[in-house]
């Protein structure tokens, strides 16, 4: 059976760093950004400040800051993901060698003497 997920053998990891922190903090950071600009605009409903044809443009553009709010986060959630796995460990992968890999001549190596 083949091993799929040999490791480079001596391989380092890195250190996490920011992409952890802002995985730990997306749920809140995606909370408030939805609930802040829902509050700003259910305050504004109660009071009635506004004439109702501008308070519909208000809620429409509020509805499309959050979903803006939603794609950002999921771009940078995204980010973080794949800065976490770049930092995983190094696999071995099996090597695919051109078709003309055993005719070729070594000897022309020009770093074959370092």
């Amino acid at each position: 059976m083949m091993d799929y997920f040999r490791k480079l053998p001596g391989f380092r990891r890195s250190a996490s760093g920011l992409e952890w922190q802002v995985l730990r903090k997306l749920p809140w950071i995606l909370l408030l950004g939805t609930l802040i600009p829902a509050a700003f605009v259910y305050v504004l409903y109660l009071s009635e400040l506004l004439e109702p044809k501008v308070m519909d443009k208000t809620i429409i553009i509020t509805i499309a800051v959050v979903i803006l709010h939603w794609t950002l986060m999921v771009v940078v959630g995204f980010a973080a993901f794949i800065v976490m796995i770049m930092k995983g460990p190094a696999y071995v992968a099996d090597p695919y060698y051109p078709p003309d890999f055993k005719d070729r001549d070594d000897d022309d190596d020009p770093l074959r003497g370092l």
